[in-house]
């Protein structure tokens, strides 16, 4: 499995960014694909998930309202909308990919990194 993000960068507070997650070698029908952010010195947060076996979405409270993940399934890509971006949001987000039913359960609470496939990371910082 290989995912590849982009669209990260520099805004304002207040501004939009949309990030996308190229994804490929993907064998099963029934996986979750989403977002994880690491903000400096802290641990890695799950934002945004969508599971394909039952079009679940996940946000973390932080997020909810202000973001909205989407996929095109044809080419296994997922994106990120983010609006309304806030200072606190700047990490750097993680494409994730894990196989199988219900696992975008693994996006909430304590992210294990040693369980399922990331892409190579994108910026996101904002300004205030």
């Amino acid at each position: 499995v290989q995912l590849v993000e982009s669209g990260g960068g520099l805004v304002q507070a207040g501004e939009s960014l949309r990030l996308s997650c190229a994804g490929s070698g993907f064998h099963f029908d029934d996986y979750a694909i989403g977002w994880v952010r690491q903000a400096p010195g802290k641990e890695r947060e799950g934002v945004s998930c969508f599971s394909t076996s039952d079009g679940y979405t996940y946000y973390a409270d932080s997020v909810k309202g202000r973001f909205t993940i989407s996929t095109y399934n044809a080419k296994n890509t997922v994106y990120l909308q983010m609006n309304s971006l806030k200072p606190e949001d700047t990490a750097v987000y993680y494409c994730r990919y894990i196989e199988g039913i219900d696992s975008c359960q693994l996006f909430g609470g304590s992210i294990d990194p040693d369980f399922g496939s990331w892409g190579q990371g994108t910026q996101v910082t904002v300004s205030s």
